[in-house]
């Protein structure tokens, strides 16, 4: 009996996270999040599932929203028109924006036309019309720039003219415990990635200005930049448990530690406040009011640690850098969600993104000699011949209108790097653990720096 409890209580667990990554929010303390794992069928991206001879439930099916979202306008990408042909939008849903699962996609592509699936039963598909050959995308369908749409450089900083945004990640401060980013080995020290997050930030926006750059920076203290607040979220939270089987869940996790804590009340509205609700507060921000060329949305990775109050050091130090793609069977389901994919791909952000991340890449990997990380999960696909670089699903970079770059250097729970950032910026060298380092905040600004120069130095006409 106990054991038929225990296995219906993680069936219980694996339904609430499943739900949740399908939303694009990972659930663990690292970043690095498997998905689950799709059926297999023989079935290709462009493989047909729309139209009269679609399954009964076919438009209920892809009708879904993500949490907290909005049914998408289908009308908007019908400026893109006319734009990409067939050839470079098979290539881009196979190589980026797919994750190579071979289960039915909700859209087809035929000789002259993209179909999608909108979930609307009043009007089941939009249509978006092919080129024979690719064409720039309209300017008036995005608010940011190309690099080859800048003006010369000439005897100017090499980032002049480009408006970079920083997004520094998480919230910390008194947020910190709550997002599960305070991680303290001794009762008298901690690191909070909220808060290396926002020191990174600073500093790196003073770098780039001195290089000409017009820098935003998302948020600029340790506060959330939604006015939600967990218990306005309730309704949601019970729906996103409902939805998993979970009809009389607990109110609070009190008492209550590890995979209990996901079946509860609290645990649900802390987290849709502060990865779902604070991710498209930032995304209306920076769509609406900022409008920059390019975000940089700065984090820092951790392992698993297990236990908050006795944490474990990890021999792992790695980095990443991650570019939108990689979209599930599961995940495109999601109107708002497909809706999203395709518009970043009929944008054609990625033909920005991946460039600049490779750069990037090669910057950080040079100032920190950190080695690349190797996902072993279906999350996340190489998209590039940089062994930093994949593409991966997260609302952040789903959700923001334009080339979106995210860092994840250093693991936070690392022995050596744990000292180093909590010996936070300086300048020069100093001992830790046995010989003289430089600051870890630092070594992460001058790559992104090293690495935003070089790719708008070699791309940039300098007459």
């Amino acid at each position: 009996m106990q054991a038929g409890i225990k296995s219906r209580i993680t069936l219980m667990i694996q339904k609430v996270v499943l739900a949740l990554i399908f939303s694009g929010h990972a659930v663990a303390q690292s970043t690095i999040v498997p998905p689950p794992t799709p059926a297999s069928t023989t079935i290709t991206a462009g493989n047909i599932i729309t139209g009269p001879g679609a399954q009964p439930n076919a438009v209920t099916r892809f009708a879904k929203i993500s949490a907290l979202s909005q049914a998408p306008d289908w009308k908007k990408l019908e400026a893109f028109a006319n734009t990409i042909s067939r050839n470079d939008l098979e290539a881009a849903l196979r190589d980026i924006y797919t994750d190579g699962s071979t289960l039915p996609l909700p859209w087809r592509i035929e000789k002259d036309a993209l179909f999608i699936q909108t979930g609307d039963p009043t009007k089941p598909e939009v249509r978006i019309a092919l080129a024979s050959r690719s064409e720039p995308p309209p300017e008036t369908s995005r608010s940011w720039h190309r690099v080859l749409e800048f003006p010369s450089i000439k005897d100017r900083p090499p980032l002049s003219d480009v408006h970079i945004a920083i997004d520094p990640g998480h919230i910390g401060g008194n947020y910190a415990i709550m997002e599960e980013r305070y991680l303290s080995f001794q009762p008298s020290e901690a690191i909070q990635e909220g808060q290396l997050s926002l020191a990174t930030a600073v500093a790196l926006a003073e770098k780039l200005k001195a290089l000409g750059a017009y820098v935003t920076l998302v948020r600029e203290n340790l506060e959330p930049i939604t006015t939600q607040r967990p218990p306005a979220l309730r309704a949601d939270a019970l729906k996103v448990l409902a939805e998993a089987g979970i009809t009389e869940p607990k109110e609070t996790y009190d008492g209550l530690t590890g995979d209990a804590k996901i079946l509860t009340v609290q645990w649900q509205t802390e987290k849709l406040f502060y990865r779902v609700s604070e991710i498209h507060a930032r995304a209306q921000k920076v769509n609406a009011t900022i409008k920059p060329d390019l975000v940089l949305c700065l984090h820092y990775n951790a392992e698993a640690w297990g236990a908050a109050t006795a944490p474990q050091y990890s021999p792992a130090n790695h980095y990443h850098i991650l570019v939108n793609g990689c979209y599930s069977p599961a995940e495109i389901e999601q109107a708002d969600v497909r809706f999203d994919m395709f518009h970043r791909l009929l944008a054609r952000i990625h033909e920005e993104e991946i460039p600049l991340a490779d750069a990037i890449s090669e910057g950080m990997r040079s100032t920190t000699g950190l080695p690349p990380y190797i996902y072993t999960t279906n999350n996340a696909r190489r998209v590039s011949s940089n062994p930093g670089v994949y593409a991966r699903n997260l609302l952040a970079n789903r959700l923001f209108d334009c080339p979106v770059i995210y860092l994840e250097p250093y693991v936070m729970n690392h022995e050596e790097t744990y000292r180093r950032l909590l010996a936070g910026q300086y300048s020069g060298r100093t001992l830790i653990a046995g010989r003289l380092q430089s600051s870890a905040i630092d070594d992460y600004v001058r790559g992104v720096v090293q690495g935003l120069v070089s790719y708008y130095q070699s791309h940039r006409k300098a007459l």
